[in-house]
């Protein structure tokens, strides 16, 4: 473990200059070295959009101009709703270009939710795809701080919002008669720049506030070859989300990189995947394993393959042994582990297709494929015991996993939360071990959160609102194994005397409470539920008891 020296004995200072790193110059270093790259996105508008480097710095420019028109200042919050496109890179760039900052929002959560993120933020414009529109009408003109709304579209698409009283303004409009120069401002690469919002485990999201210096840092190692190793002729395809940790870093590192971005928008079918993929040349992939698990179904059944696919790097979730091996064998395609999270900036580490790694048994290598990897440059990783001493690194030991460095959060957006921040060290909650070559595999966690298809489902939010049933006396919400989404919400209640439970009741009392995709895939009636002496549910024996619940109700 690295310490940190306290000496004060003065240093020689190097005789370099005090430049600052800054998030719209990884967009200017692709403009002067690779202008004529693509970015490709499939658009809400139904066809296929493609520019180049250069066209989207001119819009961004552009659009850095009808931000100021809109008088954001720096340090304003704006946010999005939007899926993965072009316009949603154009502000990605601008934003923090101008000192603003990118408030990335998750339009899965509820209304309520989306709404309480907005009002926490303090977000001053709100930026929003089509297809989101609906939504707005549930919280729109209850916002606290939203100046006006921007609809991403061609302006003879833009739907109408008929109820909503704040300002509407069309993107292209905006855009229009802008000049396509601007003069960026120099500030302090410590200036906020991506404000993103954790999926609320226990009670509301944590906003997680990065800085262009450690957006950049984040972005090089990214592209490096101990993560993602982002060559010029990559054509990378993040079908993770823009509103989920900036789709793991790919705006910033393939501009760095100079790779060809393609951008799958609201497509993420296995049909939809497979057309982009198989036109645009893919040759890497992010996403979930469920992603993965999708375009492995729909290829399956329809006896398709991929041909360009070359790496389908893979987070948010454990790697299953299964689809490891299927995507090997099936389709020659190495499935590539990383780990992060919100708090991690995100990436920390990866197993990326070493020629040692390809030189093992396939066996061994299936091995190290359902790890999390190694951690890349600048990210200190150790595992720690219930007395906070550092345990060995023999993939035996196991204890909380903690990581440190310069894209690691400090601290949670305008909240303390000591335990999490302590020592200069970031708690992941998670349990994990390291082996004696530095591969972590996360084996369980601290809390009673569920991950489902790489987002997380809040247990004691499901609990909290389903013992307000008339019928229900108690409630417990446990993560049990699924065969697609790696975890699903079970939940078990305890009848009220004198009621009997109605499931399809109960559904229907959840609805519009809580997201569809946290809804429990069943519900279980039980005489009790097991207590501590001080009267705290005992979760560990009902995941024993339960864990493969769903899946032998399936068989």
């Amino acid at each position: 473990m690295f310490e940190v020296s306290t000496s004060t004995a003065s240093h020689l200072h190097g005789d370099v200059q005090h430049s600052q790193l800054m998030i719209i110059d990884l967009l200017r270093h692709a403009v002067r070295r690779h202008p004529q790259q693509e970015i490709v996105s499939r658009r809400l508008e139904g066809d296929i959009h493609r520019y180049t480097y250069r066209d989207c710095y001119k819009r961004t420019c552009q659009l850095a101009h009808a931000l100021k028109g809109l008088e954001i200042e720096a340090g304003d919050r704006v946010a999005t709703l939007a899926w993965n496109t072009y316009r949603h890179v154009e502000l990605y760039y601008a934003v923090s270009g101008i000192g603003a900052v990118i408030h990335t929002v998750n339009p899965r959560l509820i209304a309520e939710q989306i709404k309480w993120i907005l009002d926490d933020a303090e977000a001053s414009w709100l930026f929003v795809d089509s297809s989101f529109v609906p939504l707005l009408d549930e919280f729109a003109n209850d916002l606290k701080t939203v100046k006006g709304v921007v609809i991403l579209s061609d302006a003879e698409r833009q739907p109408q919002l008929d109820h909503i009283w704040l300002p509407v303004h069309n993107y292209e409009n905006l855009l229009a008669n802008q000049t396509s120069q601007f003069d960026w401002p120099v500030f302090s690469e410590n200036t906020a720049a991506l404000l993103c919002y954790t999926s609320g485990t226990t009670g509301n999201p944590k906003g997680v506030l990065t800085s262009h210096r450690s957006t950049v840092l984040h972005a090089q190692a990214t592209m490096s070859a101990e993560l993602l190793d982002l060559r010029t002729d990559t054509v990378l395809m993040p079908m993770v989300s823009m509103y989920h940790v900036g789709a793991w870093g790919a705006p910033y590192a393939a501009p760095l990189a100079g790779c060809k971005l393609v951008l799958p928008g609201a497509g993420m079918s296995g049909a939809d995947m497979h057309e982009l993929i198989s036109k645009e040349k893919v040759t890497v992939g992010l996403g979930v394993p469920t992603i993965w698990l999708t375009l492995h179904n729909f290829l399956s059944e329809h006896q398709l393959d991929v041909p360009s696919l070359e790496r389908v790097c893979v987070g948010g979730a454990a790697s299953p042994l299964g689809l490891v091996k299927t995507y090997d064998e099936k389709y020659d395609v190495y499935w590539q582990p990383i780990w992060g999270m919100t708090e991690t900036g995100p990436l920390a580490c990866s197993a990326p297709p070493t020629a040692e790694l390809k030189a093992l048994p396939a066996s061994e290598r299936y091995t190290i494929q359902t790890t999390a990897g190694r951690a890349c440059f600048g990210v200190d990783m150790e595992i720690f015991d219930a007395a906070g001493q550092p345990l060995p690194h023999d993939g035996v030991a196991s204890g909380e996993l903690k990581v440190r460095g310069p894209w690691i959060a400090s601290s949670y957006y305008r909240r303390d939360d000591p335990e999490v921040f302590a020592d200069g060290w970031l708690a992941t909650g998670d349990i994990a071990v390291i082996d004696a070559h530095g591969y972590m595999k996360v084996v369980d966690r601290k809390k009673d959160v569920i991950k489902s298809g790489g987002e997380w489902i809040s247990s004691l939010d499901i609990e909290n609102i389903a013992s307000q049933h008339a019928a229900i006396n108690e409630s417990c919400v446990i993560g049990v194994k699924h065969p697609k989404w790696d975890e699903r919400p079970l939940l078990l209640v305890v009848p009220n005397k004198g009621h009997d439970i109605d499931k399809q009741d109960i559904y229907k009392f959840l609805e519009g409470k809580i997201a569809k995709w946290w809804m429990p895939d069943d519900i279980v009636v039980v005489e009790s539920l097991p207590h501590t002496g001080t009267g705290k549910l005992i979760k560990n024996e009902l995941r024993k008891q339960y864990l493969n619940y769903l899946l032998e109700q399936s068989a």
